[in-house]
């Protein structure tokens, strides 16, 4: 009997060995006999997912990505592709711990070196239709005097700006006389998952049609670089010479457009989603600008905190900070201190979410707002109304403004924060002119111009009237607040 069960155990053992060895096979074989997109044998439990490479992705995507060439004239050392310098989150401020107004305002246009330079710069696009249309960055032509289009088989062709949209980073350019160009294929952003392999296409450093792969790190990233914040978060390798060029899904298809990067990361980089990008480049296309919903309300995320003090269950909606009188809220009956979780249908996880949502609307819409209201839903009916662009080129309204060289624009709730301001009387100055008065006198990017000739300014349009009747002045005075402190400027605009 011991005899027979030692010749058992010694039958089980090898059995055992042979279907160990015989699943590791299946698995192994199911490795080795991939060629592309692997697909698991049939033996085998654990699907494997690796590419076996990128050569015809590659050879069909490289004719519709195009380099971009732009020439810009800077004041001192303006610095181009702010989105891949300095660290995005140091000094609590995002891209450009060394210029606090660079979100806001852009590369910088003065107070630098005295003198002025051509400041040659590199980009990237992908063309969207055989009629010439190419979806880049708007900081890449931003500001550009001459902009040139390289394509993938050698032809060069100067372009043209349709339109640009600085609050989403986009812009849309042209090339005339160009024939049997490639569109690229649109894809469907919404529909990636994180985990996914993409492949990102563009002239980093300014070699031309380089080729990098990675994978879907995150999506709906909030970087701080804008109100409409929603980057695909990926870990392929882009570079400076990458803004602009496509992020490509495994289909060939363009999900997202190149744009950022954590200078001091590795393998951290951004791109816009395509489907905040279609709608965007559709009106640019239309009318060279971008109309967006607006609400009229201020809101802020709410906190553990605020969720307690307010009663909530959870943290999940928009806080109403403040409504703006008369504004298509407060037309509406939403009040301060209501929590928004749901507009047109659509729901509002967190604040953020929200003026994406409203920008994306229709101007003139009635569309229905569930808020909760002392531990009650309460539902509303808002009339959209169009969001006006707050920025006021000073040598597009009064004669004073054009005079002193600067452009100037209103106090956002955002400007506000970012300039540590407890109010938002008065008007930022955005860029000042190289070699103008302003510049002369000491006005900076980032000043807080209060009055003007002892007047009061209160917002953009008293600042405009103001210097229209103070226009055949030989000097203009201005209480301006810097960093915290008041201080006297006087622009004399009659230098002879």
């Amino acid at each position: 009997m011991e005899q027979r069960r030692v010749i058992k155990a010694v039958i089980v053992t090898l059995v055992t060995i042979a279907l160990t060895v015989g699943l590791g096979y299946g698995v192994s074989k199911a490795v080795k006999s991939t060629d592309g997109m692997a697909a698991p044998s049939k033996s085998s439990a654990v699907p494997v997912m690796l590419p076996g490479n990128f050569t015809e992705l590659a050879e069909k995507v490289r004719p519709s990505v195009v380099n971009i060439q732009t020439v810009k004239t800077l004041k001192g050392d303006g610095r181009v592709f702010r989105h891949f310098f300095g660290n995005p989150f140091g000094k609590g401020r995002p891209f450009g711990g060394q210029d606090p107004f660079e979100e806001f305002f852009g590369p910088r246009g003065g107070n630098g070196s005295p003198e002025d330079f051509r400041q040659k710069s590199l980009g990237s696009g992908f063309i969207i239709d055989g009629d010439g249309y190419i979806v880049t960055n708007n900081h890449v032509v931003d500001g550009a005097n001459e902009i040139k289009v390289k394509l993938a088989d050698g032809r060069e062709f100067d372009a043209n700006v349709v339109g640009r949209d600085p609050k989403t980073d986009l812009a849309l350019i042209r090339i005339n006389g160009a024939s049997n160009l490639t569109p690229i294929t649109m894809g469907n952003s919404d529909e990636l998952k994180v985990g996914s392999w993409v492949v990102a296409v563009g002239s980093p450093f300014g070699l031309e049609q380089t080729v990098t792969a990675g994978i879907v790190s995150a999506k709906g990233r909030i970087i701080g670089s804008g109100p409409y914040d929603n980057f695909i978060q990926t870990d392929a390798s882009i570079n400076p010479g990458n803004s602009g060029g496509p992020l490509i899904n495994m289909k060939g298809e363009v999900i997202g457009i190149n744009t950022a990067i954590v200078a001091s990361g590795q393998g951290i980089g951004f791109a816009i989603p395509i489907d905040t990008a279609r709608s965007v480049v559709a009106q640019l296309r239309g009318s060279g600008r971008v109309t967006r919903g607006w609400l009229g309300v201020s809101i802020q995320e709410i906190t553990p905190a605020l969720a307690s003090s307010f009663g909530l269950k959870d943290k999940k909606g928009a806080l109403v900070a403040d409504v703006v009188k008369d504004g298509p809220a407060d037309k509406a009956g939403i009040t301060q201190g209501d929590v928004i979780v749901e507009f047109d249908g659509k729901d509002v996880a967190a604040s953020n979410d929200l003026p994406r949502i409203v920008a994306a609307t229709p101007v003139g819409k009635e569309v229905s707002v569930k808020l909760l209201r002392s531990g009650k839903t309460v539902s509303k009916t808002v009339g959209i109304a169009r969001m006006e662009d707050n920025v006021t080129e000073a040598a597009r309204k009064s004669p004073g403004e054009n005079k002193v060289g600067i452009a100037v624009q209103a106090i956002t709730p955002e400007v506000a924060r970012a300039l540590q301001l407890k109010g938002r009387a008065g008007v930022v100055v955005v860029s000042v002119e190289p070699g103008s008065p302003a510049e002369e006198a000491g006005i900076m990017r980032g000043d807080v111009i209060r009055e003007v000739n002892r007047a009061v300014v209160k917002d953009v349009e008293s600042f405009v009237r103001k210097m229209g009747e103070e226009s055949g002045k030989k000097s203009v005075l201005f209480l301006v607040l810097r960093q915290g402190n008041n201080i006297y400027v006087v622009v004399k605009l009659d230098r002879s």
